[in-house]
């Protein structure tokens, strides 16, 4: 489309009594015809009795009501002339801009049917119909598409009380998945609010996003105006007008913008006030998109994932548009014909290169689960961005920690405490990738002068002659270390212009001693970080140190740290995260007692949740008894050991002894090496199992692209009874003899990456 085939229809109101219909293509001369009140205002009183938010609620997909409209509004569109011909089959389809008072351009054009057929999402040739609001741009004016992946602003909003809580974890993961093909530059805006909003806009620049997807609930006040259901800086609720809305983007207006709630495309009292969708574009937006009515979450995801998977691919927008409402309807979902557009004159055209077009630029943001890797499986040990759920009030108060101006009461560190399972890990991972404008350095447990001198390769600093400068100052004794990071930090320092995330993720493993009861700092970690918090505080940096740990311990002296305590999952972020798992989501094939009871013993904890939907539907496994100690424990720090030695007992002894064998690795292997160490007729069996039960992890070769295996350190005290000391030795040989083989004396050569 990209509104080659591209047709206005004006709808003019010469006198109260008559108006004036005329179409035109193409800027030329307009076909007319008239049409008197009687006509209209019957056409407008249909819609009201068949498409208002209570009938449309009682009909299903196809209603008979529905397809009447449709063609009732195609027959007063046709007319006598038979205007709608020249319109039909023309691939890849039509545009048709609408320019009409309020009470027509209310009228829901979507529905537009022929032959019984609905024209907005025939094919090959549908039609867009897009309401003309304005004349901000010139129609026909040159857009270019941006050479690189699409850009999209995503603002959520939850406030506390407002009932249903709205999916947007999932709606943000769907539009990940459907775009991770061709790749899309997806910033978060965690706060929820206009100011939150402004700042990010005003930091970014106008023109640096294609699109802004604005996702939560509206309404439409008792005085007929629309409002947004937006968050306070406390996560209450507040109501922004379009108004608002547009002061706070203060003309930084991407190409879209998607208001993603209930009622933002209506027009109250019948279209005598306009929608916010019609209000944003005449406060500037180019095009905006908005529902006509109540949405349910499930399809406003499913539309939202289509377009901007559209969007991404290069495709022009109102193709996009299409194609994400052809999505719904092939999805037999009654809420298709409930997006609308509204626009100025401005194209309706492609926003971003197709993913072959040469030149193209990459996304340079790593994912930042793959920056919580463990140092001898590689996998990563958190939750991807896709996902995670919940924790919203404690991500939106762990932000304002991080992104605190010194002479503010700044801390330098922040401290996500909590108990084994709680997702600290996991936050502090989504923390990073809400910090897109900050460098990342990682460790994981124990960190001495030598390992921390390893952020000087994690970070990209602005050049090298600067990298080399970093690391020449970290590798000299000849000054305090606290002195050596003040000049890194300094403002015309190596770091002065590169804000950084410092993390120290499991900081209790080997960076704490037990003391009078409590915890200190390990006489290493005593050298570090007290020398990088005051370095951050004495140069006012923007970077900032974050630290996962079960434990808590006293601050470093003259420094401050936030520490923010992880609790169990609420019912709503449990019931998010119930929604991922396979076994133990409602209406899943497990017995409902079981799956109850399982959920019960998790009590919120996130890493047992995982745990547990792995194994509930295992045959011949002892689901009972296992539940039933995991009930009994009350020390949850040890739920997870008495899980594996469950799950380890009721194997046989066959896999048993395959684990501990493969155990003797510490680091992934190919099946071919796991066949060597375990030379068992039923090896592939048992590793199929193992992994099924989350006994043994399988991972991806990056450059064989194989499946490779890995058995946790956490069950060596477990497994390692399993064999005796020859048994041992001879696993040992196996294994070095099978990795000589493959990766010293007969490598493969790896596919190239496409």
């Amino acid at each position: 489309m990209g509104e080659t085939n591209s047709y206005e229809l004006e709808i003019f109101e010469q006198t109260s009594d008559y108006s004036e219909l005329r179409l035109s293509a193409g800027g030329g001369a307009p076909k007319i015809r008239g049409v008197d009140r009687v006509a209209i205002d019957h056409l407008i009183g249909l819609v009201e009795r068949d498409y208002s938010q209570h009938a449309v609620a009682q009909r299903v997909f196809g209603a008979a009501a529905l397809h009447d409209l449709g063609t009732r509004l195609a027959v007063f569109f046709d007319g006598d002339e038979r205007w709608l011909t020249p319109v039909l089959d023309r691939p890849p389809g039509v545009t048709l801009r609408i320019t009409a008072e309020g009470r027509l351009r209310h009228l829901p054009w979507e529905l537009l049917a022929v032959d019984g057929a609905y024209l907005a999402v025939s094919s090959p040739a549908p039609l867009l119909p897009v309401r003309a609001v304005g004349t901000n741009a010139a129609l026909g004016a040159s857009v270019e598409a941006a050479n690189r992946p699409l850009r999209v602003l995503f603002m959520a909003t939850s406030p506390e009380g407002v009932e249903p809580v709205l999916g947007y974890e999932a709606e943000e993961a769907a539009i990940l998945a459907a775009t991770s093909r061709t790749g899309a530059e997806l910033v978060v805006e965690e706060s929820g609010s206009l100011d939150g909003l402004r700042f990010l806009c005003r930091d970014h620049g106008a023109g640096y996003f294609d699109v802004l997807h604005l996702s939560g609930h509206a309404a439409i006040t008792a005085d007929g105006h629309p409002v947004f259901l937006v968050e306070n800086e406390f996560g209450g609720l507040a109501y922004a007008t379009a108004d608002q809305i547009a002061q706070a983007m203060a003309g930084h207006w991407p190409r879209l913008v998607f208001v993603s709630g209930c009622l933002t495309g209506n027009s109250p009292d019948a279209g005598v006030f306009p929608s916010m969708s019609e209000s944003l574009v005449r406060a500037g937006a180019p095009a905006v998109l908005g529902w006509a009515l109540p949405v349910g979450d499930v399809s406003a995801t499913e539309f939202a994932a289509a377009l901007y998977r559209s969007l991404a691919d290069g495709q022009a927008l109102d193709r996009a548009v299409v194609e994400a409402r052809q999505h719904l309807y092939t999805q037999k979902s009654g809420n298709w014909h409930l997006a609308r557009v509204y626009a100025d004159r401005s194209p309706l055209a492609p926003m971003v290169t197709a993913l072959r077009t040469k030149g193209r630029a990459r996304i340079q943001i790593r994912a930042a689960d793959q920056e919580f890797l463990d140092p001898q499986s590689r996998l990563s040990r958190v939750a991807s961005r896709a996902a995670f759920v919940g924790r919203r009030r404690v991500i939106q108060r762990c932000l304002r920690t991080l992104k605190q101006p010194h002479g503010e009461g700044a801390a330098e560190a922040l401290v996500l405490h909590g108990m084994g399972g709680l997702g600290k890990s996991s936050l502090a991972s989504r923390l990073l990738e809400r910090m897109p404008t900050h460098q990342r350095a990682v460790w994981y447990g124990r960190v001495d002068l030598t390992k921390f001198r390893e952020f000087t390769t994690k970070v990209d600093f602005p050049s090298l002659e600067q990298q080399i400068e970093a690391t020449k100052l970290l590798d000299t004794d000849q000054a305090p270390l606290a002195v050596r990071l003040r000049r890194l930090l300094h403002v015309d320092g190596p770091l002065g212009q590169t804000p950084c995330l410092f993390v120290f993720d499991d900081f209790e493993d080997g960076n704490l001693h037990e003391r009078d009861g409590g915890h200190v700092l390990s006489p290493e970690m005593a050298d570090i970080l007290p020398a990088l918090l005051k370095a951050i505080r004495d140069t006012g940096s923007p970077s900032r140190v974050i630290i996962t740990s079960r434990y808590r311990f006293p601050a470093p002296a003259t420094t401050t740290m936030v520490v923010e305590s992880l609790e169990s999952l609420t019912d709503i972020e449990q019931a998010k995260k119930l929604a991922n798992l396979p076994r133990l989501r409602p209406g899943s094939l497990i017995d409902p007692d079981i799956r109850e009871r399982a959920v019960t013993a998790a009590a919120g904890n996130p890493r047992l949740l995982d745990w547990l939907d792995l194994i509930v539907a295992a045959p011949h496994l002892d689901i009972d008894g296992l539940i039933t100690a995991i009930e009994e424990e009350a020390d949850r720090f040890r739920r997870e050991t008495i899980l594996a030695k469950n799950l380890l007992d009721s194997q046989t002894p066959e896999l048993q002894k395959m684990l501990a064998k493969v155990n003797v690795i510490e680091l992934p292997v190919p099946a071919d090496t796991v066949h060597a160490v375990h030379d068992h007729p039923d090896a592939t069996d048992h590793i199929t199992r193992a992994v099924q039960l989350g006994l043994m992890e399988e991972g991806t070769d990056p450059d064989t692209r194989q499946p490779r295996y890995y058995v946790s350190n956490i069950l060596r005290p477990l497994i390692r009874p399993r064999l005796t000391d020859d048994e041992y030795t001879q696993a040992c040989a196996a294994a070095a003899r099978s990795l000589y083989k493959l990766w010293i004396t007969d490598p493969t050569t790896p596919e190239p990456t496409p």
